[in-house]
């Protein structure tokens, strides 16, 4: 059965390799390697804590990778190889029982996956499937990959183990009233999903009356036509198309019928990832985090913060500190050289 496993693994390797060879990151930890930068230093390091519990408690490792694309690693293709590819080039998990966990998130791709270890087979991909579904993509499509990448990291170790973080050593009684109280949360949740839509309903219909009412031309005084996408696009400069392709800002042009006058409207996703760049003020700046010196427990660590505007060009870089590591967020230094034969789910947003 391990022959079996480890031929299967290898020939799910060399498929990723046809046509292109794959440069896998190296990892920088073993349980979280935020390449993307989605996830600020204080989430971060309560998913750390929580899967360096899940080890210490169950012996299981699961770690989380975001990338910005797979291209940058020369894949261009389906997720599905790529993560089972890296899963086995880490070797994640032990490497007798095959039980590690890999939750990758590729944000410019729009594509995730939950990758596990061959030990489990197939047994898991229905249910890391409705995690991906229904815990983390409503998340992801609002473009807050910080909380669905921290609700995922929940489910998936309780469908691993059966307890929710910090419930291993929790007495019965304990374990019941945590589950009362996310029971209290969940209809928290629901009241909130039941009536938002109608307490929103005001505010919508005033925003969406607002970008949609009647505009009149300040030359003579005519009604404007709103042109559509394409139009439009005629009408806006590279930076502007830019951020409407990375859906960091939407734009209205208004044009008069008569004097041909233009009026241009920008609308900023409130969500979106990208920042305005200091030289040409667009937000089309995307960061790409580089650590210059780990943290220990004794010293605080230094990350350099790489930024480079998609529209200008224009790159820059900050510094910031890594906080001290505690305890409870200190990480062993390589994984167990665990395999995956292609198991788990994937997901799209």
């Amino acid at each position: 059965m391990r022959l079996l496993q480890i031929l299967l693994s290898c020939l799910l390797f060399s498929a990723t390799s046809v046509g292109a060879q794959v440069n896998y990151p190296d990892y920088r930890e073993i349980y979280v390697n935020d390449f993307a930068n989605l996830l600020p230093d204080e989430i971060e390091s309560d998913i750390r804590s929580r899967l360096k519990e899940l080890r210490d408690k169950r012996d299981i490792e699961f770690t989380v990778i975001t990338i910005r694309s797979m291209r940058d690693y020369g894949h261009d293709g389906p997720i599905e190889p790529f993560a089972t590819g890296l899963f086995n080039d880490w070797g994640v998990g032990n490497a007798d029982r095959n039980d590690g966990v890999m939750m990758l998130i590729a944000r410019n791709d729009r594509h995730m996956r939950i990758e596990v270890g061959a030990g489990y087979g197939m047994n898991k991909n229905l249910a890391m499937k409705e995690i991906i579904e229904g815990d983390i993509l409503p998340y992801f499509r609002e473009d807050n990959y910080a909380e669905g990448i921290s609700v995922g990291v929940d489910s998936v170790i309780h469908d691993l183990t059966g307890y929710w973080p910090g419930e291993y050593d929790a007495s019965r009684a304990e374990r019941a009233f945590s589950a009362f109280q996310r029971f209290l949360d969940w209809i928290g949740n629901w009241i909130y999903a039941i009536l938002a839509p109608f307490l929103l309903v005001p505010v919508r219909l005033y925003f969406r009356w607002k970008r949609n009412k009647p505009r009149y031309c300040l030359r003579d005084g005519k009604k404007m036509v709103r042109l559509d996408e394409d139009a439009d696009d005629a009408r806006l400069v590279p930076g502007q198309i830019m951020e409407e392709t990375l859906k960091s800002v939407d734009y209205d042009v208004w044009k008069c019928p008569t004097c041909d006058h233009i009026k241009i409207e920008a609308y900023r996703a409130w969500f979106s990832s990208y920042g305005a760049c200091p030289s040409c003020s667009f937000r089309t700046v995307e960061g790409d985090t580089t650590v210059i010196r780990s943290a220990t427990k004794s010293s605080e660590g230094l990350k350099r913060i790489d930024y480079h505007c998609l529209h200008c060009g224009h790159e820059y870089s900050e510094e910031r500190t890594i906080p001290r590591v505690t305890e409870s967020s200190s990480s062993s230094s390589s994984f167990g050289g665990g395999s995956s034969s292609g198991g788990g789910a994937s997901g799209s947003w």
